[in-house]
């Protein structure tokens, strides 16, 4: 039996949210030492937004989206 090791939850690309900020829609930019580099889906010239794993949320709706945009690439 094997276990499929699954490092970071969000692929560059991903749209999710903060938690300290859900009405701002984030877009994942790259993942590098357990930290998510993020730009704003809205203000894409705005400096990058940098997170952890546990700080960001996916709206379920955008959830299937990522999920689709995974299996077709």
């Amino acid at each position: 039996m094997s276990k499929k090791f699954v490092q970071n939850k969000y692929n560059p690309g991903d749209v999710v949210y903060a938690k300290v900020n859900p009405s701002l829609k984030l877009v994942i930019r790259r993942y590098i030492d357990q930290i998510y580099f993020c730009k704003v889906q809205e203000d894409p010239e705005r400096k990058e937004l940098v997170y952890f794993e546990r700080e960001l949320v996916e709206d379920p709706v955008i959830e299937e989206i990522n999920r689709r945009k995974r299996t077709e690439s």
